[in-house]
């Protein structure tokens, strides 16, 4: 199977730096560097079209933007890439999310990809609202996407759980085509959820050990449910023509990083319910020694940001080298990111991509192969803030 890439849209805003945010940790003040306009954002999302990566993920919660509408802006802008909306299915009734899909599909060609965010820290979820503890929350994401997968198949639905109750639900108009559901979580309960209702499973960036020991477990919970699923990993890059250039790009990130907004970070991620959390934050244990904790794999990003937290650091060769090393595993959609979005994407986009088309593993989903691979080491300049 050939690879896909999705890439990502900074809705919490860009920088030159690290922008932290999420599981509720605020923004740091890189995130005013660039503002996440509809112009800026539209910028990345015509960049990574351009580049060949299929989608782009939006993420949610309070410290960003929000996906639905800001996606919905910023496809008016593009021709082909896909949207990966993340949302929260305790905000939305499904009937409701199962017509906001069903209407974004039509206004937009078909360009929707949900990435179903169970929740984020109880704090959090409280603020808006929702008062269920975690392993509640995921029972409910269960019982959301099973209506609405009900829904998405034409039936008119009664449905009567424990957490959410409809009766004679029924969409006008069915989305075409399906939406592809992505779902992560590293909990016992969250394993249930993504094997029963999830078209590609997600992990964040660890060793491969890690990865594979992952995808061998929900393999066997959607077997065990007459399924088979993908599996796709979130990482950041940072890749240059050389090493030496990628990792001293990795080290002007890391000399960014003010030690008291990182102890400030830390202590708040400390606290976060997210078994996934919880595992980004053993690799690196709050310090800033030893951060390669794998040949290429840099845990720098987690010290000020929530959530994905590691990074494919190294040559352009060297990075194309642990992508099929993952992929051998299983893995075969990577969504990627870099500060700064706009000027990574063209590193990656430029750089490694080529080497993956050579080698049989990804192809342009528009260009001809003459055009994909034409070498080049030029990044395009981009004005801040635009």
């Amino acid at each position: 199977m050939s690879l896909t890439f999705h890439w990502f849209l900074p809705t919490n805003g860009d920088s030159r730096h690290v922008v932290g945010g999420g599981h509720g940790t605020p923004v740091t003040s890189a995130g005013g560097d660039r503002p996440p306009s509809v112009g800026y954002l539209s910028q990345i999302a015509r960049a990574a079209e351009h580049l060949g990566f299929e989608g782009a993920l939006t993420p949610t919660g309070a410290w960003c933007e929000d996906a639905w509408l800001t996606t919905a802006m910023v496809s008016q802008h593009t021709e082909r890439l896909k949207f990966l909306v993340a949302f929260r299915p305790g905000f939305l009734s499904p009937t409701f999310a199962a017509q906001m899909a069903s209407t974004y599909q039509r206004q937009t060609g078909g360009r929707l990809m949900l990435n179903v965010v169970t929740g984020g820290e109880s704090h959090e979820q409280r603020a808006y609202g929702d008062f269920l503890d975690k392993d509640a929350r995921y029972a409910r994401t269960g019982e959301f996407l099973g209506i609405v997968r009900d829904l998405w198949d034409g039936k008119t639905v009664d449905a009567t759980g424990e957490h959410l109750q409809v009766e004679g639900a029924k969409l006008a108009r069915l989305p075409d085509p399906l939406p592809q559901v992505y779902f992560g979580g590293s909990s016992p309960a969250a394993g249930q959820v993504a094997a029963r209702h999830s078209d590609v499973y997600l992990t964040w960036g660890e060793p491969p050990a890690e990865v594979a020991r992952k995808i061998a477990w929900i393999r066997s919970l959607a077997a065990a449910q007459g399924r088979t699923i993908r599996f796709g990993i979130r990482l950041h890059v940072i890749t240059r023509d050389t090493a030496e250039q990628a990792w001293a790009e990795a080290r002007r990130l890391l000399d960014g990083f003010d030690p008291e907004t990182v102890r400030s970070i830390q202590a708040g991620l400390g606290r976060s319910e997210s078994e996934g959390q919880q595992r980004m934050l053993a690799l690196h244990g709050g310090s800033l020694d030893n951060l390669e904790i794998y040949p290429n794999l840099w845990a720098g990003v987690g010290l000020v940001r929530g959530g994905a937290g590691t990074a494919l650091v190294g040559s352009h060769t060297e990075v194309a080298e642990r992508i099929a090393e993952y992929h051998r595993l299983g893995i075969d959609e990577f969504i990627l990111s870099g500060y700064p979005h706009l000027e990574e994407a063209y590193w990656f986009g430029e750089g490694v991509l080529p080497l993956l088309q050579r080698q049989g593993l990804w192809s342009h989903p528009v260009h001809s192969p003459a055009t994909a691979e034409r070498p080049t080491t030029q990044v395009p300049f981009a004005a801040a803030g635009s």
